[in-house]
């Protein structure tokens, strides 16, 4: 009696969760266009008419940034944006639009003087602003923000606040998150978010901050959840991040979700199917309405 009582507590409790996340099915995002089994990281313009993503080929060998226009209710045909470069000089990951659009940050290991010529070792915060005829040159975000460890999948606030992902320099494979504070015009020392969003055990990294630092999205690889990694929601009372919630099916998955970015009532995200030689992964998005999920906490 009591294992059918747990089997239907858990059978409501995942349809209760289907029902919170969406009633629509998650879509890949131009399939063919954008989304050809190997692309991730995607991010739109606060208008909707300019989408940057990661070129991929499923694999890590080569990683570089691409960007389409909407002209006409049609994209564009895809081409590599000016900042980056699909000539494995170095690798360019994760771009993020700010909330206003003027900005672009993403992550690079590209050397950080133009004297330099040897690649860095792992991934640090670059940024590029949008101009009337293109963008400009890519700038370092400084060894404030960014240290020895590789520094990856940066989102920013309207007030400049900075959250992104940083490897555990004393333990290999984990990754917390972290923010920096703009004060005065300078970045701070990035503090750790700690619990209950980071754990000792699990991997915490993507996060997508709202323009308002009223929610955060990330993944964790916490084994709880139905695939390698899933999303996960938190929300921010009074500077305090509540327990945070796994998005459900059908936003999770078995497979591996991951590089959330909110764009309006939508939710991209990228989904990961892991085969013998390479990685089949896509653009997917879904109807989102994230304080759904705050009833939930409540």
């Amino acid at each position: 009696m009591a294992k059918l009582y747990r089997y239907g507590f858990c059978l409501w409790a995942l349809l209760f969760t289907q029902l919170l996340a969406a009633q629509i099915l998650p879509e890949k995002f131009q399939p063919g266009h954008i989304s050809h089994g190997g692309v991730f990281g995607f991010t739109l313009s606060p208008d909707g008419k300019t989408a940057l993503w990661v070129e991929s080929q499923g694999k890590r060998e080569k990683l570089y940034i691409k960007q389409s226009q909407l002209l006409n209710g049609k994209w564009t045909p895809a081409k590599t944006a000016s900042f980056s470069t699909e000539s494995n000089q170095w690798k360019d990951i994760d771009p993020i639009f700010s909330p206003q659009g003027d900005l672009v940050l993403f992550q690079s290991n590209r050397p950080i003087l133009s004297t330099e010529k040897e690649l860095k070792k792992d991934f640090d915060i670059w940024a590029v602003r949008k101009t009337a005829t293109g963008w400009s040159e890519a700038f370092h975000l400084g060894m404030e923000i960014n240290t020895e460890a590789s520094e990856s999948y940066a989102s920013i606030t309207k007030n400049g606040n900075i959250y992104f992902m940083k490897d555990h320099e004393n333990q290999p494979g984990n990754s917390d998150i972290f923010v920096s504070k703009l004060v005065n015009g300078k970045y701070q020392k990035p503090v750790n978010l700690g619990t209950p969003i980071n754990t000792e055990q699990f991997r915490e990294s993507n996060p997508f901050i709202s323009p308002n630092e009223d929610y955060l999205i990330y993944f964790s690889s916490d084994t709880t959840g139905l695939g390698e990694v899933d999303l996960y929601i938190s929300f921010n009372e009074n500077g305090t991040w509540t327990k945070p919630v796994n998005l459900g099916l059908p936003i999770n998955s078995e497979l591996a979700e991951f590089c959330p970015f909110v764009h309006k009532d939508k939710l991209y995200f990228t989904r990961q199917k892991k085969e013998a030689d390479r990685m089949i992964e896509d653009i997917y998005s879904v109807n989102f309405d994230p304080y759904r999920y705050k009833r939930v906490v409540q």
